[in-house]
């Protein structure tokens, strides 16, 4: 998150990473990506504040379901904030999937997918209409395609893996993209975005490039097993959207992955 401006100065993140129909999800701690999670991360000014966003998450999703990641800072919030922000925690969010919600001060930035246009318009409304006049609501959510449920199912649960600190793809990753390649070739013209992520060990920089090159290696074995290369586009995110802790062997493993996002 960056802290520009006032606005800024409290950033509350849910973070909607897996293919879950019905929730965002994500993990943190010791803890693993599991189905049906849902990680929330940011700065909060105090124990008081942190303990109620993650009781009204906790009575929304379940309490095996929320994973904590909230830290308490030197922050200061809009008047009134803790009230509003449970107004913004709405059971409307459940039919959000892939997605993030970010709070950032009476800024608040709405992104994923949800299953038809009227939804991706309720849902936006409702959270704006909520909230006092001070607060803007953008609405970052687009409807699913049909093309992403196929793509999903191909990667399952899967990882794309390559050799450690490099861009050199393992055999079992090779063998995911081989299928990969075979469900591309039925999305009749649609472009995909592949994706690279990367642990948080070295430096943001080194990471961001070394998850672009992941990301251009996924598309040079694609394009060589018969995907056209127009169809495929290549972003490098680095450590910025971790699905598991950074703390574990297995986490940092689970965030060295690659993800394919169909384009609407």
């Amino acid at each position: 998150m960056k802290h520009a401006n006032f606005l800024a100065a409290l950033p509350l993140a849910l973070w909607c990473l897996a293919g879950v129909a019905q929730t965002p999800d994500g993990s943190t701690g010791a803890q693993v990506l599991g189905p049906n999670q849902v990680v929330v991360a940011g700065t909060v000014p105090d124990e008081a504040t942190r303990i109620q966003v993650l009781s009204r998450l906790r009575e929304l999703y379940g309490a095996e379901r929320v994973v904590d990641q909230l830290t308490l800072g030197a922050v200061v919030a809009p008047p009134q904030w803790s009230q509003h922000l449970q107004k913004v925690l709405s059971p409307a969010l459940k039919q959000v999937s892939r997605g993030q919600l970010s709070v950032q001060g009476n800024i608040i930035d709405l992104k994923g997918e949800v299953s038809n246009e009227a939804v991706r318009q309720q849902v936006a409304s409702e959270m704006a209409s909520s909230l006092n006049p001070t607060y803007t609501v953008r609405n970052g959510l687009r409807v699913t395609a049909q093309e992403q449920s196929l793509v999903d199912q191909t990667l399952g649960n899967r990882i794309v893996e390559f050799e450690a600190g490099s861009a050199v793809l393992r055999p079992a990753g090779t063998g995911i993209l081989d299928e990969m390649a075979l469900a591309l070739s039925r999305l009749k013209g649609k472009k995909v975005e592949v994706i690279g992520h990367t642990d948080a060990q070295g430096g943001r920089v080194a990471n961001v490039a070394l998850s672009l090159a992941r990301a251009q290696a996924v598309k040079t074995y694609l394009v060589g097993k018969g995907v056209v290369a127009d169809s495929i586009g290549t972003t490098g995110l680095g450590p910025e959207r971790p699905v598991a802790s950074n703390a574990t062997d297995e986490g940092r493993a689970r965030n060295r992955r690659i993800e394919f996002r169909v384009e609407p």
